[in-house]
């Protein structure tokens, strides 16, 4: 026969979380009390806007674009875009910028193309339409 437990016992095994969370809240609210909010300073500081830069500071105005006979493209010295990429979005990117300062400061933006004799005549219409996506007007080509 199966004993059952006497009330007694039950009580004993139950605890009481009363006085914990009294002890939370007393904490809650001395850390609230006893905590300092700082309003950050404001530091009175503008954005620059679209401001002509200082006349001292001169932008080139010839940019130049190398296709090589393997049909990796350098702008001013720095490669762009991978040869399988027909759109060429880094050079079209960066072409935009270029032209965007110097439209800021007043100064015409040209790209002279330096095609390698041996490269593929496609690099250079690509080349060409990454200008025209640009925006970039005066564009002539030059022998190495």
């Amino acid at each position: 026969m199966a004993r059952k437990r006497s009330s007694s016992l039950a009580e004993e095994d139950k605890t009481d979380l009363t006085p914990m969370i009294d002890v939370v809240f007393l904490l809650l609210a001395f850390f609230m009390v006893t905590t300092d909010f700082q309003e950050e300073a404001d530091l009175g500081l503008r954005l620059p806007a679209n401001v002509k830069p200082p006349k001292d500071v001169e932008l080139p105005n010839e940019h130049v674009v190398d296709i090589l006979p393997s049909g990796d493209i350098y702008l001013n010295g720095a490669p762009m875009d991978n040869v399988n990429s027909r759109t060429m979005p880094e050079l079209v990117n960066t072409l935009k910028r270029l032209k965007t300062s110097a439209d800021r400061a007043d100064i015409m933006t040209t790209v002279t193309i330096v095609a390698a004799p041996a490269s593929l005549h496609q690099r250079s219409i690509d080349v060409l339409n990454a200008c025209a996506a640009a925006q970039i007007k005066y564009v002539s080509f030059a022998s190495e």
